[in-house]
């Protein structure tokens, strides 16, 4: 059963870590670790919840893009929206593609234990360390190549502890695109994922029942959960779009080194 302060924490958790490279996955994990709470039909309705408040978040503080994108590409011109609608299609794909077909085997292999965790967690202090390091000359507008490449980055993401937002906005650098596009067009992408594995958590809650999946989540406690998520989201997102101007992720990759140590050491 997730208490109401239990469901504060882990929605703070996932608002904040969802925006900044530090793995959401892998930060729930651990706070669900630490509170004791095992893997149920309740938490699924819970993670279900935050995550709807991590996309409504993205839309508020990217709602002017998202207008501008859906101004262009609905004058049926080949124009720079429409670009952009193509590049968030074409990431789509391998996401897509790891979701439907591999993601239920990536999860009975792997788990989603303390030890896999704290290790992709040092898999993206080492992405972000590279990309912090590497000084490719940045390029205006971001590629269907790069794209798709991106797109790549956020399915290896479905391994609990590899951070999405640190993997695709390390890439990005990595490939040389411009940082100012890359965190904006890095959170984008992600929306339509996010709201496609949700989807597919809520035909599973359904599938056993929306009282059996609510178990012992009270209605409380979910909307404490969700308003954490979505307050800590609006706050990360718009946080970490002027990090990545900055470039100072080098701070996160120490972060998630020394936390993916602790995790292995603690499994």
């Amino acid at each position: 059963m997730i208490s109401w302060f239990q469901a504060l924490i882990l929605g703070l958790i996932q608002g904040l870590t969802e925006y900044l490279p530090v793995s959401s996955s892998g930060h729930l994990a651990i706070g669900q670790a630490l509170f004791g709470l095992e893997d149920g039909e309740s938490n699924l309705t819970f993670t279900v919840l935050v995550h709807i408040a991590t996309i409504m978040s993205t839309v508020v503080i990217l709602w002017s893009e998202i207008v501008w994108i859906f101004k262009d590409f609905f004058k049926w011109k080949w124009n720079e929206g429409t670009k952009y609608v193509v590049n968030i299609l074409i990431s789509m794909i391998p996401v897509a593609i790891v979701g439907f077909f591999f993601k239920d085997t990536i999860e009975e292999v792997f788990g989603s234990g303390l030890l896999i965790v704290g290790i992709m967690l040092i898999v993206t202090a080492s992405l972000l360390t590279f990309s912090y390091y590497a000084k490719p000359r940045q390029k205006e507008d971001i590629s269907p190549v790069h794209a798709f490449i991106i797109g790549i980055a956020q399915a290896c993401a479905v391994m609990p502890g590899l951070s999405r937002s640190g993997s695709t906005i390390a890439t990005g650098l990595l490939l040389g695109n411009k940082k100012e596009k890359l965190a904006q067009f890095s959170f984008l992408m992600v929306i339509p994922p996010i709201l496609g594995e949700a989807l597919l958590d809520v035909k599973d809650i359904f599938e056993v029942g929306f009282s059996e999946a609510m178990g012992g989540l009270s209605p409380v406690a979910a909307l404490v959960g969700f308003l954490a998520a979505f307050v800590s989201g609006c706050f990360a997102c718009k946080w970490m779009i002027n990090i990545v101007k900055k470039g100072k992720l080098i701070w996160f990759a120490v972060y998630c080194f020394i936390v993916g140590g602790l995790a292995i050491i603690f499994a």
